[in-house]
């Protein structure tokens, strides 16, 4: 169970994504800045207690139109090994003490938790409370087969988003599953092609309006009987 503190972070959240945002193949800016403000998102438990795991939105306001980003991240009192790329930075929590961030989506622990939400696996649980399930996240899992855990994964952003290529064992034997994991959010319309899963959660608009769109989906690729 992940305990929420209320404390402080220094650089901020915000302050630590905002100059990584800017890197990505998916970032819609044209030039200027980014102008964050946290919008919505939820959390999955470590159940090992270590590491924490977060799915945060934040949204851009410095373009004609407001972008809104999902941005998973995780949070590790120590550096993980051989993920130096996917460092976002560091931060002084106030409890804590250093902690170091990462794009989750290279981080073993956030994938295999991932994977286990798109089955309906892992219960999501809310950004800002401990031990509270979030109901709002609406998870679909029409597949048969229970995956046992990544065995590899490699990672690949473009201009859509980011997917994650899965080596798993499953009841049936050995799979190559995809996650693809959506960046920019637009309400109301998934990632295209057939998903085994899908994870749709919602966040707030600038103007107040709710928002839902698909955060995550689980695509089979190909499959051998073992």
């Amino acid at each position: 169970m992940a305990i929420i503190h209320r404390t402080t972070l220094s650089p901020t959240k915000l302050e630590l994504v905002a100059p990584w945002l800017t890197t990505r193949p998916w970032y819609r800016g044209a030039g200027a800045a980014p102008v964050l403000s946290r919008s919505g998102g939820f959390r999955l438990d470590d159940p090992r207690g270590e590491v924490g795991l977060e799915f945060m939105v934040v949204t851009d306001e410095s373009g004609e139109r407001p972008v809104s980003y999902h941005v998973p991240l995780t949070y590790r009192g120590a550096p993980l090994d051989g993920a130096e790329d996917a460092l976002v930075g560091t931060t002084e929590h106030g409890v804590l003490g250093r902690r170091w961030v990462y794009d989750g989506v290279h981080d073993p622990v956030l994938g295999t938790e991932l994977l286990a939400l798109l089955q309906g696996r892992a219960e999501p649980q809310a950004q800002s409370l401990t031990d509270t399930p979030d109901p709002t996240v609406a998870v679909r899992f029409d597949g048969a087969e229970v995956v046992t855990g990544p065995l590899a994964t490699t990672v690949a952003d473009d201009a859509d988003g980011t997917r994650m290529t899965m080596a798993v064992g499953t009841d049936a034997g050995d799979a190559r599953l995809t996650v693809q994991v959506s960046r920019v959010l637009r309400p109301g319309a998934p990632p295209p092609g057939a998903a085994t899963g899908q994870v749709t959660a919602g966040w707030r608009h600038t103007d107040g309006e709710e928002i839902r769109a698909v955060f995550a989906s689980l695509h089979v690729t190909a499959s051998t009987g073992g």
